[in-house]
């Protein structure tokens, strides 16, 4: 039963008549405004949240679930709305809860608010973009169809598109929200370890000395090397299948003659 839960919110949300549309955007519109009109976004800043980590520790000790489901509906919310702060969110995770807490924490709450930010955007504008883009977007249909799975997990894993342009990009099409979830929380799930790592190491520095802790060092080098590993493994997968390379922009590239015959 709650595996077609986000298909049945998906088709309950594109039956809404388009007045509600104009409300959702204006309720959107309002709280991306109170994000900045109070400068909330310093609160999403790596400096604020290696000063008030004692503090925040200390309440974490004290209320544990309280802490955590809190911060899991404030991820949701950035990642749903498309607000900055989630990689610095993420870092914190790590530094804050510790690794596997971390993990799963974020895990969840980046897929939920990525599938939300899908689910809203496909209510808003499919619907106009089948109408100015009928025959490309049928096109690009056909292509998911095929092959959007793998599509999908591609650009989860190599972080060269930003989050929510993706999550914009399949709200567009035919993709089903089961599939967009469970591919998503696939394909973040190692780079989120990363990220989550790499914050775990950031919230053991407790003098300067400890920067250059070896543990430190190689977390970040993990951090930046890792796109470009990813990247070759899934190259080296596509060519074995005969689906082409992954361009430099992110897209998929030619496949052999085979595969485009």
């Amino acid at each position: 039963m709650g595996i077609h839960l986000l298909d049945r919110m998906q088709n309950d949300t594109m039956r809404m008549p388009e007045k509600k549309k104009i409300i959702l955007v204006g309720f959107i519109l309002v709280l991306v405004g109170l994000f900045f009109a109070f400068n909330l976004d310093q609160y999403m800043r790596l400096s604020f949240l290696q000063e008030s980590r004692e503090t925040f520790q200390a309440l974490y000790a004290q209320h544990t679930v309280l802490v955590l489901g809190g911060f899991f509906l404030l991820y949701v919310g950035v990642t749903a709305l498309s607000l900055p702060g989630a990689a610095v969110m993420t870092l914190a995770a790590g530094a804050l809860f510790g690794f596997w807490a971390g993990l799963v924490l974020i895990s969840f709450a980046s897929t939920m608010g990525g599938t939300l930010a899908c689910i809203v955007a496909r209510y808003l504008f499919r619907d106009w973009a089948r109408e100015k883009l009928g025959s490309w977007l049928n096109r690009i249909d056909s292509g998911i169809r095929r092959e959007g799975s793998f599509y999908l997990l591609t650009l989860r894993l190599i972080p060269v598109v930003p989050f929510f342009l993706i999550n914009l990009g399949m709200a567009l099409t035919s993709m089903r929200m089961v599939t967009f979830y469970w591919i998503s929380q696939v394909g973040m799930l190692p780079g989120t370890a990363v990220y989550i790592n790499a914050g775990k190491q950031l919230g053991e520095i407790s003098s300067t000395s400890d920067i250059f802790s070896a543990d430190l060092i190689i977390s970040f080098v993990i951090l930046g090397l890792f796109p470009l590993a990813v990247k070759k493994i899934v190259n080296l997968i596509r060519t074995k299948l005969g689906k082409g390379a992954i361009t430099p922009d992110g897209e998929p590239g030619g496949g052999s003659k085979d595969s485009a015959a």
